[in-house]
């Protein structure tokens, strides 16, 4: 077929299903793959940016939740480790549900996929709007809703494997670098933009009433269900442009729009199932058995469980589509990028989630246990992270097209070593301070520092992918490395809820350091060292 058919006669530029797609074909590129791959490109990324922030958005709303417990909001409250289990629901959902977004593309069509999930996203979005407004609401409903936002973590997986079937190999680090670092900034922006849009009565009568904080906090009215209405008008419009301007590529198996519909709404609820399994493992008292490996073995529950699934309870046609791409996992390398590739979107996403409660937790208290009058607001620095980690991911993906992705990479894991155990020192400094804020400033920067070395190795990863994978492998494994990365959402929050409640938080940073320096020597033994079986 001519690989101009798609140029611009009768608006096919802009038809949903091209009939030709060839980026590594320089004409073709330069005279439309290029134009078309770019609107595909800038319409994912606001979509995506919107999932991160509603999946994420849990980081925000339990910090306000225990400032208005004191006013009788929220019972539940009272026990930070229940605060702190619904950003790791949110993440154990979203981490699941990656996996099945990272193989739902070659059956169903980015357009399609991406045109769905945005759907979803309204209504964890609506339902947290609505459950804020009622000061009884049960941890049970937040429960549910905090699993029903993971579908914005599942997002990533489709919108990154999308995208990488749209670019050619040369520029691939860029623009799974921009996809990835915009959609990430998305928690910066949720960071930012939920404590103003808190401020006062954004929707009017139909947003309901505000809340009152206590004095100590200040004591002016805030309207938290704000952080979950202010979505829901901004994912309509995105969902009209997904539908109306993106494409599905011709080498996927796309059946009518309908029947493809059918087929990603199949998969999430698939990817549900496996979320609800290790959910249900996580609430559950496991009495005296260590909780480290608990957290551990709800993780495997969870995997397993949607993998099982996916292979046995999907119509024969997509089960036949679903296995081929299941050759991933015979390939050696997939399990080494997905260790290396976990412990940077790993870091910067779990991070992501526990930063502002953490913030709280090591400056908010005194010694003695009392509140700290001279404590940080989490809420007016906590976005800083990952802005500065999504900002910075496109330059780790650009430094990586010219120095090669491994070298980027190795570099990036000494500097994320040394600011882990920089940061575990000013939290040991803290603890025991008359005044903790004293050690505010250099905890902040180093912790910033981590985020950065989090954003470069993002892109310096991602762009490995494509170097060692053939293109019909690169885009699932592109998804399922950030689906087993995306626990990280789920396990940061916790090991940090954990240390936190047997007061040594620190101890989860030398975790985190240790797992960096294994990373280290994989970095080197496959892709970095000079006789490396693959150079990348």
């Amino acid at each position: 077929m001519d690989r101009n058919s798609n140029r611009d006669a009768p608006g096919s530029n802009r038809s949903v299903a091209l009939e030709v797609w060839d980026p590594e074909h320089e004409e073709f590129w330069n005279q439309q793959g290029s134009s078309i791959a770019s609107r595909n490109l800038w319409i994912s990324i606001p979509n995506l940016l919107c999932a991160f922030a509603v999946w994420l958005y849990w980081s925000i709303i339990i910090v306000q939740m225990q400032n208005l417990h004191a006013m009788g909001y929220f019972s539940f409250a009272a026990d930070k480790s229940l605060l702190y289990t619904l950003p790791a629901i949110a993440g154990l959902a979203g981490a699941t549900l990656r996996i099945p977004n990272s193989f739902v593309i070659n059956i169903a069509g980015g357009r399609n996929v991406i045109f769905v999930t945005s759907i979803l996203l309204i209504a964890p979005a609506l339902g947290v709007g609505l459950a804020l407004q009622q000061a009884e609401t049960s941890w049970l409903t937040f429960a549910v809703l905090a699993c029903l936002s993971g579908v914005g973590g599942g997002a990533f997986a489709s919108s990154m494997s999308n995208i990488s079937f749209f670019y050619p190999k040369r520029v691939q680090g860029t623009s799974l670098g921009l996809n990835a670092g915009l959609g990430n900034l998305g928690v910066s922006v949720m960071q930012v933009l939920l404590p103003f849009v808190m401020t006062f009565g954004l929707f009017g009568a139909l947003g309901g009433t505000g809340q009152t904080l206590p004095k100590e906090l200040g004591g002016e009215q805030v309207w938290i269900q704000n952080c979950g209405l202010v979505w829901v008008p901004i994912l309509v419009v995105l969902v009209i442009l997904a539908f109306l301007r993106m494409n599905n590529l011709p080498q996927h198996d796309v059946p009518a729009t309908p029947m493809a519909i059918g087929r990603v709404l199949w998969l999430e609820v698939l990817g549900f199932a496996g979320a609800a399994v290790g959910i249900t493992l996580l609430v559950l008292d496991w009495g005296a058995f260590p909780e480290l490996i608990k957290v551990f073995l709800v993780l495997l529950a969870a995997v397993l469980t949607t993998l099982t699934l996916l292979r046995y309870a999907t119509p024969q046609a997509t089960r036949k589509n679903l296995v081929g791409q299941f050759s991933i996992f015979k390939e050696k390398h997939n399990w080494v990028m997905t260790w290396l590739y976990t412990m940077t979107f790993g870091s910067f996403i779990g991070y992501s989630a526990a930063f502002p409660k953490l913030i709280q937790d090591v400056f908010g208290t005194l010694p003695d246990g009392t509140l700290n009058p001279a404590a940080p607001n989490p809420l007016h620095y906590a976005w800083l992270g990952p802005l500065v980690g999504s900002l910075i991911r496109p330059v780790g993906g650009w430094l990586s097209d010219r120095l090669g992705g491994a070298r980027v990479t190795q570099w990036d894991t000494v500097i994320m070593i040394a600011a882990a155990l920089g940061v575990s020192h000013f939290v040991v400094a803290a603890r025991s301070a008359a005044r903790p804020e004293a050690y505010w400033w250099p905890f902040l920067l180093l912790f910033l520092l981590l985020f950065i070395t989090t954003g470069i190795g993002n892109g310096s990863t991602f762009r490995m992918i494509p170097i060692i994978f053939k293109p019909e492998q690169a885009g699932p494994v592109l998804g399922w490395t950030s689906a087993i990365a995306a626990y990280g959402a789920f396990l940061i929050p916790r090991l940090f809820g954990m240390q936190i409640k047997a007061g040594h938080a620190e101890y989860a940073l030398y975790g985190f350091a240790a797992y960096y320096l294994s990373c280290l020597v994989v970095n080197w033994w496959f892709y970095a060292r000079r006789n490396a079986e693959i150079k990348c």
